[in-house]
This record gives C-alpha cells, sequence and structure tokens, in this order.
C-alpha cells in the first residue's frame, strides 16, 4: 500500500467484491457459478440481509475466506509467474509502503539477525554474512499491486524453499509467518513459500537491497499481490495456527494471488 491508512480503518467492501469477482469469474472457476456474486447470491450464500453494516461485513468475510479457500484449491505449485527482459525493468522501480518514504527503517546490518521460531528443527538466527554466503538465484519478475499499478524488478536472493529445508523447517507446515522493522506483518500458505520462484530477497537491480526497497532482506513473491511481500523481515515463524497480517486482520483477502 501506498499512503498512510488509520490504524483502525473500515473494512473495504470495494476491494475484496473486486478481488473476489476477478477470481472466481476466470474459466477456471466458472463451475463456481458466475450467479454466486451477484447481491441476491451471496444473500442466500451467507443467509444474511444487506441492509445493515454488520451484515455486509460479515458477509464480505464469508465470501473473502470462501475466496481464500478456492484460490488455494487451484493455486498450482510448479507454474511459474511470467518472467521479463531487463529492457523492461521499470526504473526508478516505486516505492510501495503504507507509510512515508521518510519513515522507511534503518536496520543494523551489523547487529541484523533474522530470527525463525515455531516447526523448525535446526538453527534459529542467521546473520547478514551467513545469508549472503547461501547459493543466490536472480529473477526479473513484476510486481502487482492491489490499488491497480504494476512495475517490473530484478531481484537477487535465496530461493525459499531451498532456505527452509537448510534450516531444518517443517513443510508441512500449513502458514509462514513474518514480521517486519516496519511493524508490519503477513502470513502465506506453505504451497506458496515453496514455490520455486519465492525469494528471500538480498539485492535488488544487481546492488544491496535498498532501504526503501526493504533492506536487509524482503520476501519476493511474484505469485501474490504486493502487500504479500514483505520488507525489512526481522523474524519468521512456522505454524499450524492462522496468524493472520497487517492488513489481512483489517478485511484483506488473505490468499490474494496475482
Amino acid at each position: 500500500m501506498s499512503s498512510r491508512e488509520p490504524k483502525v480503518p473500515r473494512l473495504d467492501a470495494r476491494l475484496i467484491i473486486r478481488d473476489a469477482q476477478r477470481e472466481l469469474t476466470r474459466p477456471t472457476r466458472r463451475l463456481f457459478a458466475k450467479q454466486l456474486l451477484s447481491l441476491g447470491g451471496l444473500s442466500l450464500l451467507t443467509g444474511c440481509t444487506l441492509s445493515d453494516d454488520s451484515s455486509v461485513e460479515k458477509m464480505l468475510r464469508r465470501i473473502s475466506r470462501f475466496n481464500d479457500r478456492v484460490q488455494g484449491w487451484i493455486f498450482d505449485p510448479n507454474k511459474l509467474a511470467p518472467t521479463y527482459p531487463e529492457s523492461m525493468i521499470t526504473r526508478p522501480f516505486p516505492f510501495n509502503a503504507y507509510y512515508d518514504i521518510d519513515e522507511v527503517p534503518q536496520v543494523d546490518a551489523a547487529s541484523y539477525r533474522l530470527e525463525l521460531s515455531g516447526l523448525v528443527r535446526g538453527k534459529r538466527e542467521w546473520t547478514l554474512e551467513e545469508l549472503r554466503a547461501m547459493p543466490q538465484t536472480s529473477q526479473i519478475t513484476r510486481h502487482i499491486c492491489i490499488e491497480g499499478w504494476s512495475a517490473i524488478g530484478r531481484w537477487g536472493g535465496i530461493t525459499f524453499s531451498d532456505f527452509l529445508k537448510r534450516t531444518g523447517a517443517d513443510t508441512t507446515a500449513r502458514y509462514v509467518f513474518f514480521k517486519c522493522a516496519d511493524d508490519y506483518s503477513t502470513s502465506i500458505d506453505m504451497p506458496t513459500a515453496l514455490h520455486p520462484q519465492t525469494q528471500l530477497t538480498l539485492t535488488y537491480d544487481g546492488v544491496v537491497l535498498p532501504p526503501k526497497y526493504g533492506f536487509p532482506m524482503k520476501l519476493r513473491i511474484p505469485t501474490k499481490l504486493g502487500f504479500k511481500n514483505p520488507k525489512h523481515i526481522l523474524s519468521i515463524d512456522l505454524t499450524n495456527t492462522y496468524p493472520g497480517g497487517y492488513w489481512e486482520n483489517q478485511g484483506y483477502n488473505w490468499f490474494s494471488g496475482s
């Protein structure tokens, strides 16, 4: 998100319905019936009236959870997001956060430790030097923002699935939860975490990841919308208990595939 929001904003009904409509009207979703997302269909589905705010919000949360399940069912962990030539990189790549650029956190590289918790058997703290010593990959992929814009960037870092396996993470866990230095948080499903393009990103366009793009490390997930790509990551927790996230707890669709 690119602009400051109130700490407890109202549920954004327009965005949730738009997201549900987009997913469920694609050809692969049509067996769930296009009519489902009409107001009458939604009312029948949820058994609630649309005449008051509490019923509307309850209905929207139900259809958002339904949308999560549908996206999870159809997600292909082996299908790659499109990649692009260097000539198509967006320069400058836009800054994107829920705060202004002069509020970007400054993380000290020397004292930084990536903390792992939850369903992990191996080493639970990693320095930047140790992370940079791991095999690195690069991708030129498109960042798609829920606000309607997109940009192409070149990201370098560790394939997340390789990192999870190296750390002894339990890859049968349901969720991976991220806490960040900018007080942001989000969580993803394990199939997305193991997708071959999901990356612990340490560089942007061939240089150390700048603070405005997430130093010391962000998660790059080209198969999800931009707000599911946390920056300034401090800790990773593997769990079977739904952990939510900054925007997810305010009503945004949790799966949010792009």
